[in-house]
């Protein structure tokens, strides 16, 4: 049978791949042939990878580690390893969702990626509104700055820091939903691909943290739509597995939403809208509160 999908002996780097959608991305391609290497804070069990790399990527040097035991070239990225930000704070939330994939394609996917190769993100539905100008008008000087200290300055200037980390899981998403498409002006020319799924509720392993933020069982199941029951982690790697193959190779700059309809309900008019996150609204709240 013809391999439509492409990874067999393609180097493929998966972050977050100890758990959740990582895991299962992981699982399917070492499946599809893909020589994985598996990169988590947590030990990588599955069987069939070609290596697991420790890494914290709240930290630039261990990313730098990691990076020096990574082959020179990468056939595909999936950035995939994220927290919810409820036992981190602002800062140290933002850093693993989203400084870490800026600072890995910036400072080494540029130099080991050729044409045809592939880049895809797991992102959220969380950051709707991302091309809203109360959104970019907070999060852009992030994106804009340049290498791991200047990024993170940008952060510390946004006025969020204080906030809590559950507010930094929104806010790094946002950013990650708009730099999938910045990133084109750096990739695509190139003829490398870069696309981001966007899932709706899911069960992972911070399912329990989720549940809390949205306000318990009820509020997380109003982002399913129509299906009732939240998604699981294959439901979600099989998006991500595909956009960085062969299959999706006249796809990038694309957001894959995954959420059973729910999005696009919204928009189309047909549910009621949920309440999309304003950053500038949430800067100008706390201003008046200071007052």
């Amino acid at each position: 049978m013809k391999d439509y999908f492409g990874y067999k002996d393609k180097v493929a780097v998966v972050t977050g791949a100890a758990s959740g959608m990582g895991k299962a991305t992981t699982e399917m391609l070492v499946d599809l042939g893909a020589k994985v290497y598996a990169l988590d804070w947590q030990e990588v069990k599955v069987d069939g990878i070609t290596q697991y790399i420790h890494v914290d990527l709240s930290q630039k040097e261990s990313i730098d580690q990691a990076f020096e035991n990574l082959p020179d070239h990468i056939h595909s990225f999936f950035g995939i390893a994220g927290v919810s930000g409820s036992k981190n704070d602002f800062i140290t939330t933002c850093k693993i969702d989203l400084l870490a994939n800026k600072y890995i394609c910036e400072e080494f996917l540029t130099k080991r990626m050729q044409k045809g190769d592939s880049i895809a993100f797991i992102t959220s539905t969380g950051g709707n509104g991302w091309e809203r100008d109360d959104n970019k008008d907070v999060f852009l000087p992030v994106l804009q700055a340049k290498g791991w200290e200047e990024s993170l300055q940008a952060l510390e200037q946004t006025g969020m820091t204080q906030m809590p980390g559950t507010m930094g899981y929104p806010f790094s998403k946002l950013a990650m939903n708009y730099y999938t498409v910045q990133l084109q002006q750096t990739f695509a020319s190139q003829g490398i691909r870069v696309n981001a799924v966007l899932p709706g509720s899911t069960d992972t392993g911070m399912k329990d943290e989720f549940t809390q933020m949205a306000g318990g069982e009820e509020g997380l199941l109003a982002h399913c739509g129509y299906a009732g029951r939240l998604a699981t982690s294959e439901e979600m790697a099989m998006p991500v597995v595909f956009l960085n193959s062969d299959m999706a190779s006249y796809i990038s700059g694309e957001h894959l939403i995954v959420d059973y309809a729910q999005t696009s309900e919204e928009v189309a008019g047909l549910k009621t809208v949920e309440q999309v996150i304003s950053l500038k609204g949430i800067l100008e709240y706390m201003k008046n509160m200071q007052k």
